[in-house]
């Protein structure tokens, strides 16, 4: 586990990154299939008839085995993909198998985008969120650009704005022990990594 004191985000997000990044492909497949084991049979993951994951970068842990078991399941099955205007926006869009993806231009895979076949973040059960580090409190550290805070930032406006489930995907090695938060981040319901669970079940 990283020790926070003292360090801004800035530092905290590029010690973080590379401890992921260092992570080899043998340790990424590993972590992807027991992230699996952790999430597969859980009664969150099992109800969710909709949900949102996304496809990993820059060393993040790889939810695609879930994907795949979502799909197998026929559960209906969305990823995030940035909108051209306004640049600062992010949608969910259905994927189904085998389906083309292109990459965006931060070069991370998604599908082609089509508004058709996107839906508002709040009329999802469940988003598997990728992140840079976490605590055991639902803080939440991104990459920096806020796609997911805006998303989300309508939660702060609803009282019964509680939907989705947001659950965090991590490495054990993103593990901070207490996350210096900032007024727009929205808390998460727990993270899950390859080893456990942090926060409520």
């Amino acid at each position: 586990m990283i020790i926070a004191d003292n360090l801004s985000r800035a530092a905290l997000r590029r010690l973080l990154r590379q401890a992921r990044r260092a992570l080899t492909p043998h340790q990424q497949r590993r972590a992807a299939r027991d992230l699996y084991r952790q999430l597969a049979q859980h009664p969150l993951f099992r109800r969710a008839r909709q949900l949102a994951l996304y496809l990993p970068n820059d060393g993040e842990i790889d939810p695609r085995p879930l994907l795949r078991a979502a799909q197998k399941r026929g559960k209906r099955t969305y990823l995030p993909v940035l909108n051209p205007w306004p640049r600062t926006r992010m949608a969910f869009q259905r994927v189904r198998p085998g389906e083309p993806l292109v990459r965006n231009r931060f070069r991370i895979l998604e599908p082609r985008p089509c508004p058709a076949r996107q839906r508002r973040i709040w009329t999802l059960d469940l988003v598997l969120m990728p992140l840079v580090g976490f605590d055991e409190h639902g803080g939440r550290l991104g990459m920096g650009g806020g796609f997911y805070d805006r998303s989300l930032a309508y939660r702060a406006r609803r009282r019964n704005g509680q939907k989705p489930t947001l659950l965090g995907l991590a490495h054990e090695c993103q593990k901070v022990d207490r996350l210096p938060l900032e007024s727009w981040d929205v808390p998460l319901r727990a993270t899950v990594t390859d080893r456990g669970w942090y926060g409520g079940k």
